[in-house]
C-alpha cells in the first residue's frame, strides 16, 4: 500500500460545488494520485481524519489547453476523488476553513 502522503495530494476546498456537496451531502473532494485505487483512498481518509467512509468515487479530469505567450500548451490531467462519509460524520479540518 502507498503512504497517505502519496495517495492524497490535496483537498479541493475552494470550489462552490465542493462546498455545497460538503455542507448538504457529507461529500468531500480530494485530488489524488493517478495510480491510487478506491481502496487506498478509503484507507488514507479513514486513517488521516479518523472518520468512517461510506463510498469513494473517482474520475479523471482531462487537462485543458492553455496559452503561454504565443505558445499553446496542454495542462496535465489529474485524478479527483469524491469521498462520502457515514451519516453524522464530518472532517473537522474542513469545518474550520
Amino acid at each position: 500500500m502507498r503512504s497517505i502522503e502519496r495517495v492524497l495530494v490535496r483537498p479541493l476546498i475552494l470550489t462552490e460545488k465542493g462546498n455545497r456537496m460538503r455542507e448538504n451531502m457529507g461529500k468531500y473532494l480530494f485530488e489524488v494520485s493517478p495510480e491510487a485505487t478506491k481502496i487506498e483512498i478509503r484507507q488514507a481518509v479513514e486513517q488521516l481524519f479518523d472518520v468512517k467512509v461510506r463510498s469513494v468515487r473517482t474520475m479523471i479530469v482531462r487537462g485543458k489547453p492553455a496559452r503561454l505567450g504565443r505558445r499553446q500548451v496542454q495542462r496535465p490531467a489529474w485524478k479527483k476523488a469524491i469521498v462520502t462519509l457515514i451519516e453524522g460524520s464530518k472532517i473537522e479540518y474542513f469545518e474550520t476553513l
